[in-house]
């Protein structure tokens, strides 16, 4: 075992995963061999891991990885690939505005932004990578609970993001920070589900009380930009 987290049931089950992995298909004895965990462990945790959709059987019953492992493969690679195109694409979106640009994705109930490309003089929004931001405050929230059809539902704000998902981008004026505005624009996959939202954002005094009108285009092209990078459409 190469690394330990000091939860066993886990541990284990990781040693399980990787066996299978890197020898394909397992009986139960091969796996009990590999991993030289017991038995009866061994059987209990490939199929609670089988449950799940993380391990699976082939035609003689042997253990492979499961069927969620494409699922998730498939979005770690998209995730990768969203942040490896976004930087271009987002000094693009700086010099054509003039303002500074951010890419953020949802976890769970907050945004992080992941990529940015910031003004290089004067009065600007900086908001770093990495930086943690909520959900319900900014054009960018907006954005990410619009085109979230499950995180709607029962919405306080379901009215105006119903708005937002029609026009296809959000604007805030002075929500997550005073004297700041932001506009957005959704990045999609194939599917029409939101990886991402694209921003610029800035102090009011140059955005206007009415950012989208002025910014919204450019934005949007930014987002649809990024999704050819990113292969996603």
């Amino acid at each position: 075992m190469d690394s330990v987290s000091g939860v066993g049931v886990l541990d284990k089950s990781v040693v399980i995963l990787t066996a299978i992995a890197e020898r394909g298909p397992c009986t139960l004895g091969d796996l009990v061999a590999a991993t030289d965990i017991s038995r009866p462990t061994a059987h209990r945790l490939a199929s609670a891991l089988e449950c799940h959709g993380l391990v699976g059987r082939d035609a003689g019953g042997r253990f492979r990885l499961g069927p969620r492992w494409l699922t998730w493969g498939a979005r770690a690679r998209a995730g990768m690939e969203l942040v490896d195109g976004a930087q271009p694409v987002l000094d693009a979106l700086r010099d054509a505005t003039d303002e500074s640009a951010q890419l953020f994705v949802r976890e769970a109930d907050r945004r992080v932004c992941v990529a940015a490309s910031e003004r290089p003089s004067g009065l600007r929004d900086t908001v770093p990578v990495g930086a943690i931001l909520p959900m319900n405050a900014g054009s960018a929230a907006k954005v990410l609970r619009a085109w979230d059809t499950e995180g709607t539902r029962g919405d306080a704000g379901a009215a105006e993001l119903a708005t937002v998902r029609r026009r296809g981008w959000a604007a805030s004026v002075g929500e997550r920070e005073a004297g700041v505005a932001s506009v957005s624009a959704p990045v999609l996959d194939s599917s029409g589900r939101v990886v991402g939202a694209v921003s610029v954002s800035g102090p009011i005094g140059r955005l206007g009380r009415q950012p989208g009108r002025r910014y919204s285009k450019p934005v949007l092209a930014a987002a649809r930009r990024l999704e050819r990078a990113a292969g996603l459409q």
